[in-house]
């Protein structure tokens, strides 16, 4: 496995699949400020050419320096061989070498793979109330770096 940059070509390739990796709508998650704005902190895990499975996430600078993960993706065939740790490991390295303090990312309630994931690599997960609007619960996931 090799983890890379994002190029142009890979956030096309990401929009046409995502969909199919997720087995739903996901592919409006995927928008072009995770390329064209936020892109030189996204990262792609590819095998021969083959895309494995991609990151996009940025760093925030308030209320502290946090890298933030948006969207991941792993191409189905691919998943639990460790592609996600990589893209993880990989991200968290960047986000520390820009002096990040912590690590952050949101998933649904009942998303049990993405909270099984999380906290298997050391992260907190806690539930929130109206995180993303009355009644639309989410659950928060943190990870302290210093």
């Amino acid at each position: 496995m090799h983890t890379r940059p994002i190029t142009k070509s890979d956030f096309d390739h990401i929009v046409s699949v995502i969909d199919r990796w997720w087995e739903g709508p996901m592919s409006t998650l995927a928008h072009p400020i995770f390329f064209y704005e936020l892109g030189h902190q996204a990262l792609v895990v590819e095998n021969e050419g083959m895309m494995l499975g991609f990151l996009l996430g940025f760093i925030a600078d308030k209320p502290v320096k946090t890298g933030y993960v948006h969207l991941v993706g792993i191409h189905p065939e691919f998943r639990r061989q460790g592609v996600g740790r990589v893209l993880y490991e990989q991200f968290t390295e960047a986000c520390r070498h820009e002096g990040c303090m912590k690590m952050k990312a949101i998933t649904t309630p009942g998303n049990e793979g993405s909270i099984r994931f999380h906290v298997g690599v050391g992260w907190t997960a806690k539930e929130a109330e109206h995180y993303a609007g009355e009644g639309r619960r989410r659950i928060v996931f943190e990870k302290e770096l210093a």
